[in-house]
């Protein structure tokens, strides 16, 4: 008697996405029930060169803005600090995937703010008291 071979015997999907053997071929799906399409993919991977390329552009401006002569260090500064700001954004929220992370990076923000807080009032609580046998030292040497 002669049984069938599974390579001849069309692969039928399981409800479950595993085959009878237990392991996942996500390329058996027919793709309704997947959340990432290869348009997706591709939407992505466009995304992320074209925020290479604006810091490619970032990078070249920065380093044409260091051979402009400004009125004064402070806006030589600002302009410095606009440039990097912008990077540093793209950075953070694109290729550290923090655009999508807007209820953690909160958490951490409250959560740091509240501890600064306490800190800055245990320290202007604790600034009366003094050791003993100790005072404030009342001539300060230049």
């Amino acid at each position: 008697m002669s049984t069938p071979s599974s390579a001849s015997a069309p692969a039928v999907p399981h409800p479950s996405g595993l085959t009878p053997d237990g392991h996942s071929h996500p390329e058996h799906h027919n793709g309704s029930d997947s959340s990432h399409g290869h348009d997706d993919h591709a939407a992505h991977i466009r995304l992320y060169w074209a925020v290479g390329a604006a810091l490619l552009v970032g990078t070249v401006v920065t380093v044409l803005a260091r051979h402009l002569e400004f009125n004064s260090v402070s806006l030589t500064v600002a302009v410095a600090l606009f440039i990097a700001s912008i990077k540093a954004f793209l950075v953070a929220g694109y290729f550290m995937h923090l655009l999508t992370e807007k209820k953690t990076i909160y958490l951490v923000m409250v959560t740091t703010v509240a501890f600064f807080v306490g800190m800055i009032g245990l320290i202007l609580w604790s600034n009366a008291d003094l050791p003993r046998d100790s005072q404030y030292k009342t001539h300060y040497v230049p």
